[in-house]
């Protein structure tokens, strides 16, 4: 066994990230030529943008990667504060944007984000150090008042983002602060009565939102007015179909989608697994499939392996983030879960994922130093 100054991170899981952004950034290029040339009249503009937010991402990667975990455990408070004051600030004038129907991003000199991004990663890494806090005093009699602080954060949360009708958000920052708040040795019926009450707040929202309760009609019935409702759905299956097992023209489909032409509802952000699945086939899509489970297992593996309770759920949390939002993404193109609009890890187009994303990861990588034995592939 390493000794601690001696440890070195999960080399597998350094190589599988950098692998991930590279082949999202190719994608990117490929993707993007003809709505660039469309919008811009330069066919590389969207990969330069991307481009630049990988820069940025992989530069807090890499400050995540150096920063002692006491310190992260001990910033998480006010990274967390930060989060949700910014998610708050959408709702101003002019400074809150607001983009087909929902208010979540914010505008500084003409440089737009969405703060809720940033709240997954805030929130994970503060709810880890509170909980890991509480295992370590070991208040039971305390157990009531954890739970109704946990309440209360998920309660805050709600509000912000069902008021910036960002639905899917709300479903991940709530399944994996689940996640976390189960693994912390809580009551088991606590779990089950968030879960409960979570699902019956969920029948609700979908219930009485006429565009929510469409988007489970067509998930139901995938043939629903394709022409309308089901469009999305019924071109992501033409796409991926259309790549057939080996992909588009035998295989050497990189570049060559059709449906990206104008077809195929937001090819670069919310559909781009369908790309990959009609320039490559099914042999790519479950490539890549294979890539998001093997970097939750190496997650989970670190979880397991960590000596102290903020690196184990910090470690969960992230990694289940990553893991969820990937099943999301790629469950909604080819219709085993309702469409939700949520970034494919790595991939979509945007910086705000990706830069707390690739955060994220620095900060696991982290973690993967401070292990109880070495990490074997």
């Amino acid at each position: 066994m390493l000794k601690k100054e001696e440890r070195k991170i999960d080399f597998t899981l350094a190589g599988l990230i950098i692998f991930l952004v590279l082949w999202g950034l190719f994608s990117m290029g490929t993707i993007s030529f003809p709505l660039s040339l469309e919008n811009y009249g330069n066919p590389w503009y969207y990969f330069i943008h991307q481009l630049i937010m990988v820069l940025i991402g992989g530069a807090g990667f890499f400050l995540f990667l150096k920063i002692p975990l006491e310190k992260i455990k001990k910033m998480a408070p006010y990274l967390f504060l930060a989060s949700l004051i910014l998610a708050i600030l959408v709702f101003l004038p002019k400074i809150g944007v607001k983009s087909g129907g929902a208010q979540r991003w914010l505008s500084f000199w003409g440089i737009s984000f969405q703060p809720a991004e940033f709240l997954k990663i805030s929130f994970l890494l503060y709810l880890s150090a509170w909980l890991s806090e509480k295992i370590k005093n070991q208040k039971k009699q305390g157990d009531l008042v954890i739970f109704a602080t946990f309440l209360t954060m998920l309660l805050i949360l709600f509000l912000i983002l069902i008021f910036q009708r960002d639905m899917t958000t709300l479903i991940i920052i709530s399944l994996i602060g689940l996640i976390v708040y189960f693994s912390a040795s809580t009551p088991l019926w606590q779990s089950f009565f968030i879960a409960g009450a979570g699902v019956s707040i969920l029948f609700f929202f979908i219930k009485f939102i006429p565009y929510r309760l469409a988007r489970i009609l067509v998930f139901l019935n995938p043939k629903t007015e394709p022409f309308g409702i089901g469009y999305h759905l019924n071109q992501s299956l033409i796409a991926i179909g259309s790549g057939k097992f080996w992909g588009i023209d035998n295989g050497f489909g990189f570049g060559l989608s059709r449906q990206k032409f104008d077809i195929l509802p937001h090819p670069m952000t919310d559909s781009i697994f369908a790309i990959i699945g009609e320039e490559l086939g099914f042999v790519g899509a479950i490539f890549l499939i294979a890539l998001f489970l093997f970097l939750g297992w190496r997650g989970l593996k670190i979880a397991r392996n960590s000596p102290d309770n903020f690196c184990k759920l910090a470690a969960l949390g992230l990694t289940s983030w990553i893991v969820i939002q990937s099943f999301l993404n790629i469950g909604g193109i080819i219709g085993i879960v309702p469409m939700g609009g949520v970034p494919l890890p790595f991939f979509s187009y945007g910086g705000s994922h990706l830069i707390a994303e690739l955060a994220a990861m620095g900060i696991l990588l982290n973690i993967s130093k401070n292990q109880q034995e070495e990490l074997t592939i």
